[in-house]
């Protein structure tokens, strides 16, 4: 096993999809529905990572796709039933583009949307208030009689500058502790994980491990490699308790921050609902009729070898009441705000 403390090797391992695939596959194919339909069951069959996790058994699912595809078959029917295949493995990070549409799978988006665990209405209103600030990519103030310091960010597309976390630190270096609410939050670029967690102690913390699949065979995979925090400044550590807030709808890089976020950090606990999952980074390529698609080749472990490819749990459970909610209260965030400040008597 090894140890690797530059980030971006991880990346490295997603590119190296594209060798694995010419090694896969040797030979250009025709670009006919059936040949089209054989090569991508068969690359997803080769490098897909998430097999014994998903409970997918890949052979009887081309048992049942296969008859529906003819030489015949109209391209929008030869859509729907490649992105139906793939929809078996129940992965956001799994996806068929072509020029008139993108698959998507309703039962993924359904658990992330129809089981949030937020009402932005009442954070809008009642939590940030019309006195908010925003700084870069985050909506923040201070609540509990300026006690807590609450950020708001929405989506891990969204840049993090030091100078950002400097200021909010420096702003709030008076509170007790801080909220980090990425409920709802889908994801994005991974390297802003890393800058968030330049709030969280600097430190040599071993975060988890991931391995990339590298042969045809369901459990060819890479040597696991551990990936460890990264040294920053220290001028964006907040020093206070910090609680994150995660839910279904927390997906992808947003997972990531959470089991980082519970690797080895004392002051830090995570509050709310189970992320969406997601912890699979993404790789793909075209299929002989032009169109493209992108499914996991690879799997992320804790530190004690668990994998929380469908969902990674808070410390604290807690679940939006409707009752308060409709009193303006979100008992996530207060529950949260308890945690902080019974840690700092």
């Amino acid at each position: 096993m090894r140890k690797i403390h530059i980030i971006s090797a991880l990346f490295a391992f997603v590119l190296l999809g594209t060798s694995c695939e010419k090694a896969f596959m040797e030979k250009e194919p025709s670009n006919d529905p059936v040949t089209t339909f054989e090569y991508l069951w068969d690359v997803v069959d080769k490098q897909y990572s998430f097999f014994d996790v998903k409970g997918v058994d890949w052979d009887s699912v081309y048992a049942v796709y296969r008859p529906k595809v003819s030489e015949k078959i109209s391209d929008d029917s030869l859509f729907n039933v490649l992105g139906a295949m793939l929809n078996t493995l129940d992965d956001g990070h799994t996806n068929l583009v072509s020029s008139f549409d993108v698959s998507h799978n309703e039962e993924v988006y359904r658990r992330m949307y129809a089981n949030k665990n937020i009402n932005t209405e009442v954070v809008v209103l009642n939590y940030l208030t019309i006195n908010y600030h925003t700084t870069g990519a985050f909506a923040h103030n201070a609540i509990r009689d300026g006690q807590i310091a609450y950020l708001r960010y929405s989506s891990f597309m969204d840049a993090i500058a030091d100078d950002d976390l400097e200021y909010i630190v420096n702003k709030y270096k008076n509170t007790k502790g801080m909220i980090i609410d990425l409920r709802q939050n889908g994801g994005g670029s991974v390297d802003n994980v890393w800058n968030l967690m330049k709030l969280f102690p600097t430190g040599n913390r071993q975060l988890y491990q991931t391995q990339i699949k590298n042969g045809p065979k369901h459990d060819d995979f890479s040597e696991m490699t551990v990936m460890v925090q990264p040294s920053h400044d220290e001028k964006t550590t907040y020093r206070h308790p910090i609680a994150v807030l995660t839910d279904r709808g927390s997906f992808s890089a947003t997972s990531f921050f959470s089991l980082c976020a519970k690797s080895n950090f004392q002051n830090v606990t995570v509050v709310g609902d189970t992320t969406g999952g997601g912890l699979g980074l993404p790789n793909g390529g075209e299929l002989p009729n032009g169109w493209s698609y992108r499914f996991s080749i690879t799997r992320t472990l804790d530190m004690n070898n668990n994998n929380y490819e469908n969902g990674m749990p808070p410390d604290v459970t807690e679940i939006l009441d409707p009752v308060q909610t409709a009193q303006g209260i979100d008992n996530v965030i207060e529950k949260a705000c308890d945690i902080l400040l019974n840690a700092t008597k």
